[in-house]
């Protein structure tokens, strides 16, 4: 094993803390998508700070990758330990540590996730608003710049993180950020480490900024002809300010896909699932104008939820739909994909996403956070399948240039990871030979989480 000096002085140092059994390594390696299992030579559980300094620098002193791993649900297989070396299971990192209610925040270790993080804070009338779906860890969806269900109202969590504290790559501890809501002291290496995907360092405490639980919860679903239809919709929504909770479009696919995984039931044409928050006066109002606005595209369909349960079935159903898109081909996975775009460009490139599908033969669902104007497509493939993989692969590669082509961005959600880095040059033109400086200065030996986010100089040439 290349890493067995590594190895085995950070045996000494976390004794069966550090497990190299074949199980263990191989659900490492394992993601989401249609990435082939990927098996560290070691994984790590740390449950310091601590103890993540120290097992960086015995790391650096042997050259010794290191991939942070959380809940393992990111898309774009950024915990993947592609060089080998360590995996960093920062899931015994998972105390909520401080909760300031007075000054609407907390300090939590990087390994709680955030259902549980709800839970913990369900009774001081507090909670965490991002929701990317699934059950990520915290420090996990820090690290990628996760946002989800939710942003179009409370924002990603580049808003909604005021401090870290980090490991960098010589192994030194520093902390970044305050309590206070805002400051203009030095570069804001808070911001610069949130969405580095564990290529700079290794966050260990985060400290957040909460919501006060709305006193009032509404959700309903409607339904429309077309997606221009709902596209339409949602723009006129945002344009008229009103504050949306929550608005998710789901395609005729998408729908397909739900009926076949959930027994949903639902007629198979696109629909927005929508939540409201505020004082019941203002829901009801909030509830009011956007049905107004629904009623001129041909919203049809209205249903309400208003019941705890009942909106806790939709949102399950939504945070699904990963596997619900599984449930509609032959081959078991999914290669997912995101993009984000202006929202009056929302619904040309969700029409071209579409017809891509359609011309390539390949089956899609299309779901997405589009009062921000972020849209996900869900390809189901069949890894085995060459041919199938390079229409999907020319999919992805389509639909990352209709998103730059309307002035947005090739992944409003997922990151880059191993996934996008080929668009990266393309995307951020010179910018990318300054974060490369800059990993380069955090992380002069390549240690940390080796192999993600910046493309090889190979790629990124004939990306030029």
């Amino acid at each position: 094993m290349p890493h067995d000096a590594a190895i085995a002085e950070l045996h000494s140092l976390l004794g069966d803390r550090l497990v190299t059994s074949d199980a263990e390594r191989t659900l490492h390696g394992q993601n989401e998508t249609y990435y082939p299992n990927t098996p560290p030579d070691a994984v790590a559980y740390p449950e310091t700070t601590q103890e993540v300094s120290e097992i960086v620098k015995i790391c650096a002193r042997h050259n010794c990758p290191i991939t942070p791993y959380g809940a393992a649900s990111s898309l774009e297989g950024q915990h993947l330990a592609l060089h080998g070396g360590i995996s960093l299971d920062m899931a015994r990192m998972n105390t909520v540590l401080r909760v300031s209610p007075e000054d609407l925040n907390c300090t939590v270790q990087p390994g709680i996730t955030r259902i549980r993080l709800n839970e913990e804070l369900r009774s001081t009338g507090l909670f965490f608003p991002v929701d990317p779906g699934a059950d990520a860890s915290i420090g996990g969806m820090a690290a990628t710049r996760a946002s989800g269900t939710t942003a179009v109202r409370y924002g990603t969590m580049r808003e909604n993180i005021l401090a870290l504290e980090a490991v960098m790559a010589d192994g030194t501890i520093i902390r970044t950020g305050t309590q206070a809501r805002k400051s203009s002291t030095g570069y804001d290496l808070t911001h610069l480490l949130i969405g580095s995907e564990g290529t700079l360092g290794i966050i260990t405490e985060l400290t957040l900024k909460l919501q006060g639980q709305p006193e009032t919860v509404s959700a309903a679903t409607c339904r429309f002809d077309t997606v221009e239809d709902a596209v339409n919709c949602v723009i006129l929504t945002i344009q008229s300010g009103l504050p949306m909770a929550r608005i998710e479009l789901l395609d005729h696919m998408m729908v397909r896909g739900f009926n076949a995984y959930a027994k949903a039931g639902l007629p198979e044409v696109p629909h927005l699932f929508l939540e409201f928050h505020g004082s019941p006066a203002s829901v009801a109002e909030q509830v009011e104008s956007f049905a107004a606005i629904a009623e001129e595209f041909g919203a049809t369909g209205w249903q309400t939820a208003t019941k705890a349960e009942d909106r806790t079935a939709l949102w399950k159903m939504r945070h699904s739909a990963h596997y619900a898109s599984a449930a509609l081909g032959s081959g078991g996975h999914i290669w997912p994909t995101d993009v984000c775009v202006p929202i009056s460009q929302l619904a040309e490139a969700v029409t071209q996403a579409q017809e891509d599908a359609v011309r390539l033969g390949l089956t899609s669902t299309i779901v997405g956070h589009v009062g921000d104007g972020n849209f996900h497509a869900g390809l189901s493939v069949d890894p085995e399948n060459a041919d199938e993989m390079a229409r999907a692969h020319e999919f992805t590669h389509a639909l990352g240039e209709t998103a730059l082509r309307l002035g947005g961005t090739v992944s409003g959600e997922h990151g880059i990871g191993i996934g996008k880095q080929s668009f990266m040059a393309q995307e951020h033109g010179p910018a990318v030979a300054f974060m490369r400086a800059i990993k380069q200065a955090l992380d002069p030996q390549g240690i940390l989480n080796p192999g993600k986010m910046l493309p090889s100089a190979d790629l990124a040439a004939a990306a030029e």
